[in-house]
Protein backbone atom coordinates (compact mmCIF):
# COMPACT_ATOMS: atom_id res chain seq x y z
CA UNK A 1 0.00 0.00 0.00
CA UNK A 2 1.31 3.42 -0.98
CA UNK A 3 1.09 6.67 0.95
CA UNK A 4 1.63 10.38 0.36
CA UNK A 5 3.20 13.03 2.59
CA UNK A 6 1.46 16.41 2.67
CA UNK A 7 4.30 18.81 3.24
CA UNK A 8 5.32 22.41 3.65
CA UNK A 9 8.96 21.44 3.31
CA UNK A 10 9.63 22.13 6.97
CA UNK A 11 11.22 20.14 9.77
CA UNK A 12 8.01 18.62 11.16
CA UNK A 13 6.99 17.30 7.74
CA UNK A 14 10.40 15.72 7.20
CA UNK A 15 10.46 14.15 10.67
CA UNK A 16 6.93 12.82 10.04
CA UNK A 17 8.17 11.23 6.81
CA UNK A 18 11.09 9.75 8.71
CA UNK A 19 8.81 8.29 11.40
CA UNK A 20 6.28 6.99 8.85
CA UNK A 21 9.01 5.10 7.05
CA UNK A 22 10.32 3.69 10.31
CA UNK A 23 6.81 2.41 10.95
CA UNK A 24 6.92 0.58 7.63
CA UNK A 25 4.75 2.87 5.50
CA UNK A 26 5.61 2.99 1.81
CA UNK A 27 5.55 6.75 1.21
CA UNK A 28 5.87 7.40 -2.52
CA UNK A 29 4.51 10.90 -3.07
CA UNK A 30 5.50 14.32 -1.74
CA UNK A 31 2.46 16.58 -2.07
CA UNK A 32 2.06 20.29 -1.50
CA UNK A 33 -0.23 23.21 -2.25
CA UNK A 34 1.12 26.66 -3.03
CA UNK A 35 -0.22 30.10 -3.83
CA UNK A 36 -0.65 30.30 -7.58
CA UNK A 37 -0.25 34.06 -7.56
CA UNK A 38 3.22 33.91 -6.01
CA UNK A 39 4.50 30.38 -6.58
CA UNK A 40 5.24 30.16 -2.86
CA UNK A 41 3.84 28.19 0.05
CA UNK A 42 1.42 30.14 2.20
CA UNK A 43 2.84 31.30 5.57
CA UNK A 44 6.25 29.82 4.75
CA UNK A 45 7.19 31.91 1.73
CA UNK A 46 9.15 28.97 0.28
CA UNK A 47 9.22 28.65 -3.50
CA UNK A 48 7.42 25.50 -4.61
CA UNK A 49 10.42 24.63 -6.81
CA UNK A 50 12.35 23.92 -3.60
CA UNK A 51 9.70 21.40 -2.53
CA UNK A 52 10.09 19.77 -5.95
CA UNK A 53 13.85 19.63 -5.32
CA UNK A 54 13.20 17.98 -1.95
CA UNK A 55 11.07 15.33 -3.62
CA UNK A 56 13.78 14.60 -6.18
CA UNK A 57 16.56 14.02 -3.64
CA UNK A 58 14.19 11.96 -1.48
CA UNK A 59 13.33 9.75 -4.43
CA UNK A 60 9.64 10.66 -4.24
CA UNK A 61 7.17 11.72 -6.89
CA UNK A 62 6.23 15.39 -6.61
CA UNK A 63 2.53 16.25 -6.74
CA UNK A 64 1.58 19.92 -6.44
CA UNK A 65 -1.50 22.06 -6.88
CA UNK A 66 -1.94 25.82 -6.91
CA UNK A 67 -4.54 28.07 -5.35
CA UNK A 68 -5.72 31.34 -6.90
CA UNK A 69 -8.26 31.91 -8.18
CA UNK A 70 -9.61 28.95 -6.20
CA UNK A 71 -9.15 29.04 -2.40
CA UNK A 72 -7.25 26.38 -0.48
CA UNK A 73 -10.07 24.05 0.56
CA UNK A 74 -11.42 22.99 -2.86
CA UNK A 75 -7.87 22.64 -4.19
CA UNK A 76 -6.95 20.43 -1.24
CA UNK A 77 -10.06 18.30 -1.60
CA UNK A 78 -9.42 17.79 -5.32
CA UNK A 79 -5.85 16.74 -4.54
CA UNK A 80 -7.19 14.14 -2.10
CA UNK A 81 -9.55 12.77 -4.74
CA UNK A 82 -6.69 12.58 -7.23
CA UNK A 83 -4.54 10.68 -4.73
CA UNK A 84 -7.39 8.28 -4.04
CA UNK A 85 -7.82 7.68 -7.78
CA UNK A 86 -4.14 6.73 -7.91
CA UNK A 87 -4.64 4.03 -5.26
CA UNK A 88 -2.93 5.98 -2.50
CA UNK A 89 -3.98 4.46 0.83
CA UNK A 90 -3.45 7.42 3.13
CA UNK A 91 -1.83 10.79 3.76
CA UNK A 92 0.89 11.56 6.32
CA UNK A 93 0.95 14.92 8.13
CA UNK A 94 3.40 16.57 10.53
CA UNK A 95 0.96 18.03 13.06
CA UNK A 96 1.90 17.78 16.73
CA UNK A 97 -0.72 19.15 19.12
CA UNK A 98 -3.11 21.70 17.55
CA UNK A 99 -6.36 19.75 17.69
CA UNK A 100 -8.36 22.17 15.53
CA UNK A 101 -5.80 21.99 12.72
CA UNK A 102 -5.70 18.21 12.87
CA UNK A 103 -9.48 17.97 12.92
CA UNK A 104 -9.81 20.15 9.80
CA UNK A 105 -7.45 17.97 7.80
CA UNK A 106 -8.61 14.66 9.22
CA UNK A 107 -12.26 15.32 8.40
CA UNK A 108 -11.46 15.97 4.73
CA UNK A 109 -8.93 13.18 4.35
CA UNK A 110 -11.34 10.58 5.73
CA UNK A 111 -14.19 11.97 3.63
CA UNK A 112 -12.03 11.23 0.58
CA UNK A 113 -11.71 7.62 1.70
CA UNK A 114 -8.07 7.91 2.79
CA UNK A 115 -6.25 7.15 6.02
CA UNK A 116 -5.13 10.17 8.05
CA UNK A 117 -1.72 9.54 9.65
CA UNK A 118 0.02 11.72 12.27
CA UNK A 119 3.36 10.14 13.32
CA UNK A 120 4.32 13.09 15.56
CA UNK A 121 0.96 13.61 17.25
CA UNK A 122 1.02 14.16 20.99
CA UNK A 123 4.78 14.25 21.36
CA UNK A 124 6.23 16.96 23.63
CA UNK A 125 7.27 19.83 21.38
CA UNK A 126 10.80 20.08 22.69
CA UNK A 127 11.32 16.35 22.18
CA UNK A 128 10.09 16.63 18.60
CA UNK A 129 12.45 19.56 18.03
CA UNK A 130 15.39 17.57 19.37
CA UNK A 131 14.30 14.62 17.24
CA UNK A 132 14.77 16.73 14.12
CA UNK A 133 18.36 17.52 15.05
CA UNK A 134 19.25 14.09 16.39
CA UNK A 135 18.05 12.36 13.22
CA UNK A 136 20.31 14.61 11.14
CA UNK A 137 17.72 16.78 9.42
CA UNK A 138 19.19 20.14 8.45
CA UNK A 139 16.85 23.10 8.17
CA UNK A 140 17.00 26.87 7.98
CA UNK A 141 14.45 29.23 9.54
CA UNK A 142 12.79 30.98 6.61
CA UNK A 143 9.89 32.83 8.20
CA UNK A 144 8.97 34.45 11.53
CA UNK A 145 5.92 36.13 13.00
CA UNK A 146 6.95 39.66 13.92
CA UNK A 147 4.51 39.69 16.85
CA UNK A 148 6.17 36.72 18.54
CA UNK A 149 9.54 36.01 20.15
CA UNK A 150 11.14 33.99 17.37
CA UNK A 151 12.08 36.99 15.24
CA UNK A 152 15.85 36.62 15.88
CA UNK A 153 15.72 33.05 14.55
CA UNK A 154 15.33 34.13 10.93
CA UNK A 155 18.13 32.78 8.76
CA UNK A 156 19.58 30.51 11.47
CA UNK A 157 20.07 26.82 10.97
CA UNK A 158 17.80 24.65 13.10
CA UNK A 159 20.65 23.03 14.99
CA UNK A 160 21.43 22.04 18.59
CA UNK A 161 22.31 25.56 19.70
CA UNK A 162 18.99 26.94 18.49
CA UNK A 163 16.95 24.11 20.03
CA UNK A 164 18.75 24.65 23.33
CA UNK A 165 17.93 28.36 23.17
CA UNK A 166 14.29 27.66 22.34
CA UNK A 167 14.07 25.33 25.32
CA UNK A 168 14.88 28.20 27.69
CA UNK A 169 12.27 30.59 26.27
CA UNK A 170 8.81 31.09 27.71
CA UNK A 171 5.81 31.87 25.56
CA UNK A 172 7.06 30.08 22.45
CA UNK A 173 6.10 26.69 21.12
CA UNK A 174 9.32 24.70 20.63
CA UNK A 175 8.25 23.55 17.17
CA UNK A 176 6.63 26.81 16.12
CA UNK A 177 3.18 25.19 16.02
CA UNK A 178 1.49 28.53 16.65
CA UNK A 179 3.22 30.14 13.69
CA UNK A 180 6.16 31.57 15.61
CA UNK A 181 8.59 30.43 12.92
CA UNK A 182 8.80 28.21 9.83
CA UNK A 183 11.66 26.20 8.37
CA UNK A 184 12.86 24.60 5.15
CA UNK A 185 14.75 21.29 5.31
CA UNK A 186 17.61 21.12 2.82
CA UNK A 187 19.33 17.90 3.90
CA UNK A 188 18.65 14.84 6.00
CA UNK A 189 19.13 11.11 6.51
CA UNK A 190 17.02 10.12 3.49
CA UNK A 191 18.31 12.81 1.12
CA UNK A 192 20.58 11.56 -1.68
CA UNK A 193 22.22 15.00 -1.58
CA UNK A 194 21.52 18.43 -0.13
CA UNK A 195 19.07 20.77 -1.86
CA UNK A 196 21.15 23.62 -3.25
CA UNK A 197 20.00 27.22 -2.88
CA UNK A 198 21.27 30.73 -2.32
CA UNK A 199 19.99 33.20 0.22
CA UNK A 200 18.08 36.06 -1.33
CA UNK A 201 16.30 39.09 0.02
CA UNK A 202 14.50 39.45 3.34
CA UNK A 203 10.99 40.87 3.03
CA UNK A 204 8.11 41.72 5.35
CA UNK A 205 4.54 40.78 4.41
CA UNK A 206 1.41 40.92 6.59
CA UNK A 207 3.27 40.96 9.89
CA UNK A 208 5.77 38.27 8.92
CA UNK A 209 9.40 38.43 7.85
CA UNK A 210 10.66 35.98 5.24
CA UNK A 211 14.06 34.97 3.96
CA UNK A 212 13.88 34.12 0.27
CA UNK A 213 15.71 30.93 -0.61
CA UNK A 214 16.52 30.88 -4.31
CA UNK A 215 16.87 27.44 -5.94
CA UNK A 216 20.26 26.80 -7.48
CA UNK A 217 20.30 27.78 -11.12
CA UNK A 218 17.04 29.73 -10.92
CA UNK A 219 16.67 32.62 -13.35
CA UNK A 220 15.10 35.59 -11.54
Amino acid sequence: MAYALMTSGGKDSMLALDRARQEGLDVRILATIYEGSTGRLRFHGVRHELIAAQAEVLGLEYVAAATSPQPFEPVFEQMLRDLKDRDIQGVVFGNIHLADVREWYEERVKAAGLEHIEPLWGGPGIEVAWGVVERGHRAVVVGVDLAQRAVPFLGREFAADLVTEIGTMEGIDPCGERGEYHTFVFDGPDFSQAVEFTRGETVEIDGHRFLDLVPAGAVL
